[in-house]
């Protein structure tokens, strides 16, 4: 290539230029592919078993289906779930048995997103994977115990893809700026050590992103006199719109983010809970979706230990919605420090959960008379409402009488822990009222 902008190779993505067309050629992988590594193993004996390769974007995936299938003995065979049926599976499967019986070869099935294959699509695969006609090779970003079935899953093997390091970043953007062929010596483009650290960081793990910011910077940025095209901090600013951190909205990886905030949050860690709560915005979360998450913090996780926490975050959210970003991401970060700095309870969290317990083993209980509103004659004329006992009339504001259906005793559901305003204030009055309701129904009749 000698004209980066006028080859008809230029016009091929930079990312695609460089994919490795050999085993050698890859970068990262190292406890797959290396010497050691149970896909290389697999690979030099020639058998290779059916696989889903999980892993972020820009791991090598594709690539590395591509290189399998040069594996002797083997076809290269592929389609994308997003755009194949039933019928293109059944198509495959007999193109696949006809091979194996007339050339003796095995096909390399690949699919791309393999996570969105239906149910059908996936049943229709099943039996020639099984058989061995088909060697299932899917890639996926997304986790395959919760998107692939548990019949073809439990036929492949599972090959977890890790972003790539730092210096394998390094590595790749060094071997794309110095490629006259394939790479982008011809652009001239040069890159300061202090903005290739940047853009290493800003690429997250991802070869393709990073390999797609240079390419931006070699078309972006003016020659000198000489040719070169010289990339630092300021030029590489430019492309800061463009590049995100890691995330996914829908995917493994925002939940990962979500509990990492959360368990921030509940281990009362202010700095990690910074760090987590910028990690979602940065990449690209909802920033009510964010606020709803702290919602459900401030009840979980402090609770009545803190009551204003449960306050501060429902006005995070209004201001969130007000606002919109970034001037609302301080609001959310002001409620997510609170909460990861104030007591913490869980007493609420696990009341509840036996009240629904009991609730659903009771079954739907009557409500008792006394307890029953009565808006009309009729139903005061049926009890509704009788004997009932206005607590604001008695001494205390405050009266022993039952709240559960005649038909259950009552139960312990709430039990208060020693932290902040819960332990001071709600833990005593509740053990005040407990006693005072024992001694009227008798302790045999409290459970």
């Amino acid at each position: 290539m000698t004209d980066l902008f006028g080859s008809r190779e230029a016009a091929v993505p930079l990312a695609e230029r460089m994919r490795p067309r050999a085993l050698e050629e890859v970068v990262g992988q190292a406890h797959l592919l290396g010497t050691q590594g149970v896909l290389r193993r697999a690979i030099d004996s020639g058998e290779l078993p059916s696989m889903i390769l999980w892993g972020p974007p820009g791991t090598g995936k594709t690539t590395l289906a591509r290189l399998l299938a040069q594996v002797p003995g083997y076809r290269w065979s592929s389609f994308s779930a997003v755009l194949a049926g039933v019928r293109d599976v059944r198509r495959v499967a007999e193109e696949a048995a006809q091979q194996r019986t007339l050339h003796e070869l095995r096909t390399l099935l690949f699919i791309d997103e393999v996570h969105r294959f239906n149910k059908a699509q996936q049943d229709a695969l099943l039996p020639h994977v099984e058989a061995g006609t088909i060697v299932l090779v899917g890639a996926t970003t997304e986790n395959p115990s919760f998107e692939v079935n548990r019949a073809l899953l439990s036929r492949c093997h599972v090959f977890v893809l890790e972003r790539l390091a730092a210096e394998e970043l390094r590595a790749l953007a060094q071997r794309a700026l110095a490629d006259g062929e394939r790479g982008l010596a011809a652009s001239g483009l040069e890159l300061r050590d202090e903005a290739l650290e940047r853009l290493i960081v800003l690429a997250d793990g991802d070869a393709r992103q990073l390999l797609n910011a240079l390419e931006t910077l070699a078309l972006l940025l003016p020659a000198d006199q000489a040719g070169r095209r010289r990339a630092g901090p300021r030029e590489l600013a430019r492309l800061k719109g463009r590049l995100f951190l890691a995330g996914d909205r829908a995917g493994e990886e925002h939940f990962n983010l979500v509990s990492a905030l959360h368990k921030s949050v509940r281990g009362s860690d202010p700095d990690a809970t910074l760090y987590w709560l910028a990690r979602m915005l940065e990449a690209g979360d909802d920033p009510l979706y964010v606020a709803r998450r702290l919602v459900r913090m401030a009840s979980e996780d402090v609770g009545l230990a803190d009551p204003a926490a449960l306050m501060l975050a429902v006005a995070a959210k209004e201001a969130v919605h007000f606002l919109g970003l970034p001037e609302g991401a301080l609001a959310l970060a002001e409620a997510a420090v609170y909460m990861a700095l104030a007591p913490k309870s869980n007493s609420l969290d696990a009341s509840y959960g036996r009240a629904r317990r009991v609730a659903q083993e009771t079954g739907s209980l009557p409500v008792p008379l006394h307890l029953r509103n009565a808006p009309t004659r009729l139903m005061r004329d049926l009890g509704y409402g009788r004997d009932y006992r206005y607590p604001h009339d008695y001494p205390g504001r405050w009266v022993a009488a039952d709240y559960f259906p005649d038909e259950m005793r009552a139960r312990r559901l709430y039990e208060p822990v020693a932290a902040g305003r819960e332990a001071r204030l709600w833990a005593q009055h509740v053990e005040r009222i407990r006693s005072a309701r024992a001694a009227q129904r008798g302790p045999a009749e409290e459970a």
